[in-house]
């Protein structure tokens, strides 16, 4: 999954169809879902997938609204078409069902 590099480039990044996962490094829930990260990857495709490192932009989390991770925000066309944001452990499963929502 690609990093995010700056805040430019997420401004970029929101013009087309994004999901950002917020995370850190230090969070075991974060990683729990790192291994089935390509396959989802390469099941929505029409998605590009792009990790936000919530200590490096903690402001962008701010600015953004997301206070617990992993967390997952959609955009496109500069506007946010979902999110599912939490603290909690989340299953791959759940990662798609909430992409399968936003093509609603």
């Amino acid at each position: 999954m690609k990093q995010l590099t700056s805040i430019e480039e997420f401004n970029q990044l929101t013009n087309d169809p994004t999901v950002f996962m917020f995370t850190a490094s230090w969070c075991p829930d974060c990683h729990f879902i790192d291994p089935d990260l390509p396959a989802l990857e390469q099941k929505y495709n029409d998605y590009q997938f792009v990790s936000v490192d919530r200590d490096e932009f903690i402001e962008l989390c701010q600015e953004v609204g997301v206070m617990g991770i992993p967390s997952f925000v959609a955009f496109d066309n500069q506007k946010e078409l979902g999110r599912y944001v939490g603290k909690e452990r989340k299953t791959i499963e759940q990662i798609s069902e909430f992409i399968e929502g936003l093509k609603k």
